[in-house]
């Protein structure tokens, strides 16, 4: 099978002579401290092997939880936040129909997210889609405190429970949530929930090879056992003994260190695969949230090509050169679309008859490539194969290590969040959160001041 792959040739040559190279020691030493333990964070580092420790028996348990859930459930809703539920979405989005909830006989399920915002509309709208359907609820919360899910898991619920009754109820409500403690898991083994565990050592935006992602995406219909499969050989490909020139991770690591020393602090995710939205929008977390501290820290964004040429290409192609990108290019679509001949030919367009609409694409892809390296933009090109599980396990992972990697590089603990506490605070404060008494008075008190 083939691997995804590399090329930072069109960002090191914005370096000096063998920058790249120079990282070398450091890669080695941050990988060194991640395999040792001996890094900051090395309580979180449960996701570093958790592909290979993966067994046939766990992801038969998931598949089987999965089947009941796919046989009673016309829509099944993952409630979770961040980490618990972008990675699943990720996947989902990515090796899906982009049409499918619209055909009226389905083979799988409708897969839904909610407890991400606290929109009013957003969750009244989802109630009422819900009215009429036979649906299930997937809870993802460890500590089920959390105030996004855990306010949408106790609507849906009630009314799962008043739509099946609570016999029926506890069938398609399952739990994925702490071994022992928290709000979730007190409901859960009060009710008689079938839960799983999201491990002690694995934190949420490192979770999709868990029941966190596993789970969501086994409703879907997607192959587990492909999407670890792939994880696991990229396990291997990006181990602590492949040679610097062989690991993709660790070069990867090394170049993105290279060109934020030489001022590029914003890195932009591109696909020219729509699929791909959310494979970004979970990188966007995966490396904001681990190397946004200590003033340190790539700003991670993404664009959507060739849509968003005609809304940031402009900026990217001429603004300030703080910029670099990482573009993830699909080599083989799934599905082939000839552009047709028209007798008029009013639009011009008739020398692309009979080319494929991708040829298309990759053209537009290497033409932008090309601007923006002129323009002054380091370009990392990422290629997968083909967008199938196991190539999307294989990108999970890759991402994953190198995110760690360079986070170790970079100096900061990639495994912490604390700066994400301090809107909760201020909220549950403003909020009169029993508790939270002396930091309402001081925050009304500051809010007086101002107004």
């Amino acid at each position: 099978m083939k691997r995804i792959s590399l090329d930072i040739t069109k960002a090191a040559c914005f370096l000096q002579e063998g920058a790249v190279k120079a990282f070398e020691p450091k890669v080695k030493d941050a990988q060194k401290a991640l395999e040792e333990g001996t890094c900051p964070g090395n309580d979180f580092l449960g996701w570093l092997h958790l592909p290979s420790s993966i067994t046939k028996e766990f992801l038969a348990e998931v598949k089987q939880t999965a089947d009941v859930l796919r046989a009673e459930c016309e829509a099944i809703v993952v409630a979770g936040i961040g980490g618990s539920y972008l990675g699943a979405r990720a996947v989902i989005e990515a090796l899906g129909n982009s049409f499918a909830w619209l055909r009226q006989e389905k083979a799988n399920p409708t897969i839904l997210f909610a407890g991400n915002n606290i929109g009013e509309d957003y969750l009244s709208e989802l109630t009422e889609y819900l009215k009429d359907k036979k649906f299930g609820v997937i809870n993802i919360s460890k500590s089920g405190t959390t105030t996004e899910t855990a306010l949408t898991f106790r609507l849906l619920k009630k009314q799962c429970e008043e739509q099946r009754g609570k016999e029926e109820a506890r069938r398609v409500i399952v739990a994925v949530t702490d071994a022992k403690k928290g709000a979730a898991r007190t409901c859960a083994d009060k009710e008689g929930y079938k839960s799983f565990v999201i491990p002690d050592n694995v934190g949420g935006r490192f979770s999709v090879l868990t029941p966190v992602g596993l789970l969501p995406i086994a409703c879907a219909g997607f192959d587990v056992e492909k999407l670890v499969e792939g994880a696991q050989d990229m396990e291997c490909a990006c181990g602590k003994d492949v040679p610097f020139e062989e690991n993709i991770a660790a070069q990867y690591a090394a170049v993105r260190n290279g060109l934020y020393e030489a001022g590029k602090k914003i890195e932009i995710m591109v696909n020219y695969q729509p699929k791909l939205h959310f494979i970004s929008e979970w990188w966007k977390q995966l490396y904001g949230e681990s190397e946004g501290k200590d003033n340190k820290g790539i700003f991670p964004a993404s664009c959507d090509f060739t849509t968003d040429l005609h809304s940031m290409g402009q900026w990217i192609q001429e603004g300030e050169r703080s910029i670099f990108e990482t573009v993830i290019s699909v080599e083989q679509p799934n599905r082939q679309l000839l552009f047709p001949s028209d007798e008029e030919n009013l639009d011009g367009l008739n020398f692309l008859a009979g080319k494929r609409v991708d040829e298309v694409n990759k053209m537009a892809e290497l033409g932008t490539r090309l601007a923006h390296v002129d323009g002054g933009v380091p370009n990392i090109r990422i290629s997968v194969p083909q967008l199938n599980e196991y190539y999307i396990g294989q990108l999970i992972y890759f991402f994953e290590i190198g995110c760690g990697i360079s986070g170790n590089v970079l100096g900061v603990n990639p495994f912490n969040q604390p700066g994400v506490e301090a809107y909760k605070k201020n909220m549950f404060a403003l909020l009169d959160k029993p508790g939270y008494e002396a930091e309402s008075k001081a925050i009304k008190e500051r809010l007086a001041k101002e107004s």
